[in-house]
């Protein structure tokens, strides 16, 4: 048995990972920023891939070309490329929703730019999904919303695709 896999959610859970946009305050790609021998969108994914969700739809677009090869060979790991990033996070959102497995039930949103979300808290925000009636669970920091989010893709998917 495999102890390194994780505990499949009761539901079928997808994770977009939203790595397309340029990081304009920053110098060179935001996404490539090293982070502790790796970089700042691998530590992202790492924490998605030991975390309980099924699927991992990363959505890049700009330098798309010089961040494909860090998501090569990674099992449950598909790629998008977001013509329009120049757009707005919105059409990540779009493009990601467009890609992911039809038996997905919810949909997790995370940023490739935030790295210390740590795969517990993915779970417990999974983990209160499936628990719920609710359509959309986000964690709470001192009173502040935050993210990632969790959306039932049946009540909030189609909506984010008009």
């Amino acid at each position: 048995m495999n102890t390194n896999m994780p505990e499949a959610p009761s539901l079928y859970i997808s994770a977009l990972l939203l790595a397309a946009g340029r990081g304009e305050r920053m110098k060179g790609v935001k996404q490539l920023l090293p982070l502790g021998g790796k970089s700042m969108l691998e530590v992202s994914l790492h924490n998605l891939e030991v975390s309980r969700v099924n699927e991992i739809v990363v959505v890049l677009g700009f330098a798309a070309q010089r961040i494909l090869p860090l998501l090569e060979g990674r099992e449950r790991v598909r790629v998008v490329i977001n013509p329009r990033f120049r757009e707005g996070m919105s059409t990540s959102i779009y493009y990601g929703l467009r890609a992911i497995d039809p038996k997905s039930k919810g949909v997790l949103i995370a940023l490739a730019d935030q790295p210390f979300i740590p795969p517990e808290v993915i779970d417990l925000l999974i983990e209160g999904f499936a628990k719920r009636e609710k359509g959309i669970v986000l964690p709470l920091y001192q009173g502040r919303r935050g993210h990632p989010v969790v959306l039932d893709r049946a009540r909030y998917g189609g909506k984010l695709l008009e």
